[in-house]
């Protein structure tokens, strides 16, 4: 049995079968919740690795669960819901969210999705840790001596560029939008700014991401923001 725990809050009955099902296909530890009050609940005293939230509940929106557990918790938060448009996911992520799946789903998206949340759980615990040393495929990023190095290679940043990549390790895994990126480093979110962050965020990826790489290790979310991959 994988030790993992997931809390599922979801109201729609099929939908909650089709995960708890999917869950124990992969031998997940698994908790439900139909109401944002009985998910507020059970986040506290059962304190699960990772929450899987629907927005629609009947007794409130999942704005307030996230708003709720992000005020004493870092665990991962993955929203499932049926609102598609940009302005719903950008909500979300902004309220503390860290990924966003939208309605109907794939199973194997869905896994995938888990799978980065593990991943990103671990670095949350190693930050937590103090950890000093930041490693994420070939990245390494040396905190105490802001210094960057790719496949070996030293990697020269400008000082917004490195807070820009240290900012994204730090979320490894999370989507962070175009105003949160804007907000934590210069302070307001302006659209002018977000312009600016377009361009430091490309000459950010043209100097840690080579031909090689199958995959660039910060990935854009159209319309949304950026977040770093879990390499493995």
């Amino acid at each position: 049995m994988n030790s993992f725990q997931i809390l599922i809050v979801e109201d729609d009955q099929s939908v909650r079968n089709l995960i708890t099902t999917t869950l124990k296909v992969y031998q997940y530890k698994y908790l439900t919740a139909a109401t944002g009050q009985e998910a507020i609940k059970k986040s506290v005293s059962f304190q699960p690795d990772l929450v899987l939230l629907d927005l629609g509940l009947p007794d409130t929106d999942g704005m307030d669960v996230i708003r709720s557990i992000r005020s004493w918790s870092k665990m991962p938060i993955i929203v499932i819901s049926a609102r598609s448009e940009d302005s719903d996911k950008i909500s979300a992520l902004d309220e503390g969210a860290d990924d966003y799946l939208t309605k109907p789903f794939s199973t194997e998206e869905l896994m995938a999705r888990i799978r980065v949340a593990q991943r990103r759980l671990s670095y949350i615990r190693s930050e937590d840790n103090s950890i000093r040393i930041f490693e994420n495929g070939d990245l390494r990023i040396d905190f105490e001596a802001a210094s960057v190095s790719c496949g070996g290679r030293q990697v020269h940043l400008t000082v917004t560029e490195y807070r820009l990549l240290k900012l994204m390790a730090v979320n490894v895994g999370k989507v962070l939008t175009y105003s949160m990126l804007v907000r934590e480093i210069w302070g307001d979110a302006l659209q002018t700014d977000i312009v600016s962050l377009r361009v430091h965020m490309a000459t950010l990826r043209k100097k840690i991401d080579d031909q090689n790489r199958e995959r660039p290790l910060i990935e854009t979310h159209v319309g949304i923001g950026y977040s770093m991959r879990a390499d493995k």
